[in-house]
């Protein structure tokens, strides 16, 4: 499966953005999907994931109230919904999709999209 994320760009603090992550196949059902981040000079980590069906939602304690993670299986695609963006949001956020294991976990996901850069000034 081939992720491709997009919606990154430039905001200010306060401000929002809306991040979709768009598969290749419609095997994409199959799997759950998570957003992680890597902010400049750290590691990657998780943000949010969804369980195949949309029903399930888990979020890094810190951004809980703030994102929002959605899917559309129809247009095979996976949302971000960033609100109240703070400087320290920014970084690099990934797509990945995962058949099982903890979603929290990046090792336990199989396939990465590239990334889109947010980039939040204050």
């Amino acid at each position: 499966v081939q992720l491709q994320a997009s919606g990154g760009g430039l905001v200010q603090a306060g401000e929002s953005l809306r991040l979709s992550c768009v598969a290749s196949e419609r095997s994409f059902v199959d799997y759950a999907m998570g957003w992680f981040r890597q902010p400049p000079g750290k590691e990657r980590e998780f943000v949010a994931a969804v369980n195949w069906n949309g029903i399930n939602q888990y979020y890094a304690d810190s951004l809980k109230g703030r994102f929002i993670i959605s899917r559309d299986n129809a247009k095979v695609t996976v949302y971000l919904q960033m609100n109240n963006l703070k400087p320290q949001d920014t970084g690099v956020y990934y797509c990945a999709a995962a058949r099982g294991g903890s979603y929290y976990y990046r090792e336990n996901y199989d396939f990465w999209g590239r990334g889109t850069q947010v980039t939040v000034s204050s």
